[in-house]
């Protein structure tokens, strides 16, 4: 437990500021009845849902929604069991809809619903370290073919690069234009996307040819950070604790989980892996690597990756940032922006 603690605290840091309770809407005729409301829940649980009512209306009935969606109603004061476990983790917003007199009215409230697995610690080896572009201010990291390639952000200093990891000798760059900031790359369905920062601008290439198809719009109004798939979906960071799943074919959004341990949620989620069926996912300004369930958004592991920090020399070496499996050698490549090294790793509990 203490080597868990203090994993924990390396990738939360401030963040365990951020956990919030229950949240009331303005209503002066009802409110929730949240006086046996806990802060937080994990998705076991269930509650009651019921409303107060202080003016002693004559109440038909009580609509209930969880997150804008109706999941039952009520008449007079009785009260409708809520069970948790197929939320996903975050606030959920609640809201009752109280008919009386011929009247409605509404009142909302919010409680938060945390994760109810206990991450495991991690431990890593070091294969082997390569050179690294100290100039890259790495954003996307993914091999393809047992090649590794590379996205970089800063305008007028972003690019895709495929490269020999081993020699660094460059097989092609895609140097974008000077207004786009470089953000998260991924390879499916024989494509490659690629993200901007601010800019709300996506490219997709021809994987083999590299050649330009298309520029997209994003479909919400989100930074674009780190991206991955799991042959079918895209899966996007915005830089906040959520995590979007995106249809490739269309590029719209399908949903997002918010990342979660049991206590907080990890904002500032950047680059993504796919490995193995988790997310491995970059925090940033954190020496650590949160692994993620994508169907939930729970964290189930934490990498302390502090240790390479040693055998970083660039004095202007950034924040940990880059994360590549590589399928032939079944190893995961690390390492951040401005690094003068690439590390292959093992990872193991």
């Amino acid at each position: 437990m203490k080597n868990y603690n203090f994993l924990f605290i390396i990738l939360l840091g401030i963040t365990l500021a951020n956990c919030g309770g229950t949240k009331k809407g303005e209503n002066t005729l009802f409110t929730f009845d949240d006086s046996k409301f806990k802060e937080q829940y994990q998705p076991q649980e269930a509650l009651e849902l019921g409303i107060l009512n202080p003016n002693s209306k004559t109440i038909d009935s009580v609509a209930y929604f969880v997150n804008d969606t109706k999941i039952g109603s009520k008449k007079g004061l009785e009260k409708l069991p809520f069970e948790l476990k197929n939320q996903r983790l975050g606030y959920q917003n609640l809201k009752a809809v109280v008919y009386f007199d011929g009247e409605n009215s509404e009142t909302t409230t919010r409680i938060e619903l945390v994760s109810n697995v206990q991450p495991k610690a991690l431990k890593y080896k070091i294969i082997n370290m390569y050179s690294h572009d100290t100039a890259s201010f790495t954003e996307g990291f993914e091999f393809r073919n047992d090649t590794l390639n590379e996205s970089t952000g800063q305008k007028g200093a972003s690019y895709y690069r495929k490269y020999d990891y081993k020699t660094g000798k460059i097989y092609k760059q895609i140097n974008l234009d000077s207004k786009y900031f470089g953000e998260g790359i991924t390879f499916v369905n024989n494509k490659l996307y690629q993200l901007t920062w601010q800019e709300k601008t996506g490219f997709i290439y021809n994987a083999n040819t590299l050649k330009l198809e298309k520029t997209f719009a994003f479909d919400k109004d989100i930074e674009g950070w780190g991206m991955t798939n799991d042959g079918k979906k895209i899966y996007q960071s915005d830089g906040t604790e959520k995590i979007w799943m995106m249809n490739p074919e269309n590029q719209k959004m399908m949903g997002y989980v918010n990342v979660y341990t049991s206590s907080t949620k990890i904002p500032k989620i950047n680059e993504l892996e796919w490995i193995d069926g988790k997310i491995y996912a970059n925090v940033w300004q954190k020496d650590a690597i949160a692994v993620v369930n994508p169907v939930n958004g729970a964290v189930e592991g934490i990498l302390d990756l502090s240790g390479l920090r040693k055998f970083i020399k660039y004095p202007n070496a950034d924040v940990l940032n880059g994360i590549a499996y590589n399928p032939k050698t079944k190893t995961i490549f690390v390492t951040g922006k401005y690094w003068d090294k690439m590390f292959e790793i093992t990872v193991s509990e």
